[in-house]
């Protein structure tokens, strides 16, 4: 079983692929875990990495290339990224997670994550918009690929109003109907 997990930042992608790889006995990856460490590392923010990125391929490179080998020799993973359908699209399950940008952004601004410094909700939606249109734009210059064009996934799921649990139980459900095919 292998099931990619899509969807923009605060979503709730690597909420619902860690409690889905639990509750599925699956082994569980991060690109966005990746992806920090690696603005982590080099003493930056994940946003300026964003930025060096869309001139250093190299970067994008990197974490894509570890999505396809992961694609090709594992199997029984849950993994969450924005382009982890494109790069396994042998998975059994592609699934795209959206949400409302002031949901998402209060779930950042909770969470804490990328070291955000703002209490300011709409300022938090517009840094994810400039961080999207900074991976949209490389996205579709190196591989012509739009992460959001639902024809990628076999499951969409509006996250706006559910807990991660409710979203876990309906990729559950999902996964359950495909098995009986």
């Amino acid at each position: 079983m292998r099931i990619t997990i899509s969807g923009k930042a605060g979503a709730g992608k690597s909420t619902v692929a860690k409690l889905l790889s639990e509750k599925l006995s699956l082994k569980h990856y991060s690109i966005g875990d990746l992806m920090r460490a690696m603005a982590s590392d080099k003493g930056i923010s994940l946003i300026e990495l964003n930025k060096i990125a869309e001139k250093d391929k190299s970067i994008d490179f990197e974490l894509d290339n570890k999505l396809k080998e992961m694609g090709k020799t594992k199997d029984n993973f849950v993994v969450d990224g924005r382009l982890t359908a494109h790069f396994i699209p042998n998975a059994d399950i592609r699934v795209f997670l959206e949400t409302d940008d002031k949901v998402r952004a209060e779930r950042i601004l909770k969470d804490r994550r990328e070291h955000e410094k703002s209490n300011d909700v709409d300022e938090v939606v517009e840094k994810i918009r400039k961080r999207e249109e900074s991976e949209k734009k490389r996205y579709r210059q190196y591989y012509g690929v739009d992460y959001s064009d639902k024809k990628l996934y076999n499951l969409v799921i509006d996250t706006t109003s559910l807990m991660p649990n409710e979203v876990v139980e309906r990729i559950v459900e999902f996964v359950k109907g495909q098995k009986s095919l």
